[in-house]
């Protein structure tokens, strides 16, 4: 781990590790996968592919991880980040209560590259809507995503980069900007995609905010 950075990383796990591990995703099994969800579990921090760029992940749960991130990317910090889930149950795990029709709309549309703005105002979520009194969800189409959500459970997943500047394209990029302050990397080699459409999601009904790699069907919108 670069020293010099006290004020972000704290406490006996983060101390212990000295150097970013990397991952090739075609050489993870069963015990590399295990050991990075056990990383992320613990309030680690790392670099994936998602399913459009390289993104900076972490629990979603943990208010502290997700300060971090907010640190290490160097991002306003009213501004919310995405969050990745497997499932819709995971919304509610977060806290977040949808109606039955709303959840039925989602599980139509996803899994995609569709970010669903959903209201969530309840004041334990500050931390993740910071006070936007709502957040951003995706459950992406990809099947090592998944499985690394179903054992994590929601993982904020802001692109890989500082704010303002590029996103990265591949893990060498990513590493000019984050180097060894991150617990982990998985390598996918180089991504391009086009951004993850973005809708708003009121009484079961979608309003496209910002068309992106996949066309919602009429008859899901307002």
């Amino acid at each position: 781990m670069a020293f010099g950075f006290d004020n972000i990383w704290s406490g006996d796990y983060c101390s212990q590790i000295m150097k970013s591990q990397t991952f090739p995703i075609s050489e993870i099994h069963v015990k590399q996968l295990e050991e990075i969800v056990s990383i992320i579990k613990n309030g680690g921090i790392g670099v994936i592919p998602t399913d459009t760029i390289y993104g900076i992940v972490g629990l979603a749960a943990n208010a502290k991880t997700v300060e971090k991130i907010y640190k290490l990317r160097k991002r306003t910090s009213s501004k919310p980040m995405i969050i990745l889930i497997e499932s819709e149950k995971q919304i509610a795990d977060l806290g977040v209560r949808l109606s039955d029709p709303e959840i039925e709309t989602l599980s139509q549309v996803w899994p995609n590259p569709i970010s669903v703005v959903v209201e969530a105002a309840e004041p334990k979520l500050q931390y993740l809507h910071r006070g936007k009194k709502s957040l951003a969800f995706r459950m992406p189409d990809n099947k090592f995503l998944l499985k690394l959500l179903k054992l994590t459970g929601p993982i904020v997943a802001p692109s890989a980069n500082f704010e303002g500047e590029e996103p990265a394209k591949t893990i060498t990029e990513a590493k000019e900007y984050f180097k060894e302050i991150v617990e982990f990397y998985i390598d996918a080699g180089e991504l391009k995609s086009k951004p993850s459409t973005i809708a708003k999601l009121e009484e079961a009904k979608l309003t496209i905010l910002r068309a992106g790699a996949v066309e919602i069907p009429a008859k899901f919108l307002k």
